[in-house]
């Protein structure tokens, strides 16, 4: 059941942040998207939101996105939120941060367009509903 998934999208490349948003409502996703800007501004959005599926970029302006992972993760009523890092940052260390703060899967940005990004994204989602992961 992808369809009808709310996705909250946290990306400060406005060309990125824009094509993701518009290739996941292609798809039948319902998105809501920040630029990453105020810390406290996107985690009271994930509050009010709850949404399905966090996809977030760690690499922010103003926020360390691991930070805000750890921060998700500890707040009980949207820990459970599967978030999916999207990130540039490739080093080994950022990886077992990222999966030590919550991370569900870490994605590196190199490693797709924005067409293989989300039918990635959409086949993870389906497998972990097939077996009731997610």
């Amino acid at each position: 059941m992808i369809n009808n998934k709310n996705i909250f999208l946290i990306e400060d490349d406005i060309n990125l942040l824009s094509g993701l948003q518009a290739k996941l409502r292609v798809e039948g996703f319902g998105v809501t998207a920040d630029e990453g800007a105020e810390e406290n501004a996107v985690l009271e959005k994930i509050l009010t939101l709850k949404p399905d599926y966090i996809i977030l970029d760690i690499v922010l302006p103003k926020i360390n996105g691991l930070e805000l992972l750890k921060k998700i993760k500890a707040k009980p009523e949207i820990s459970r939120i599967p978030i999916f890092v999207f990130t540039d940052i490739s080093d080994r260390d950022s990886r077992e941060r990222a999966r030590k703060y919550g991370a569900d899967f870490y994605l590196i940005k190199t490693d797709f367009n924005l067409d293989e990004f989300i039918n990635k994204f959409k086949k993870i989602i389906a497998n972990k509903e097939k077996i009731g992961a997610i």
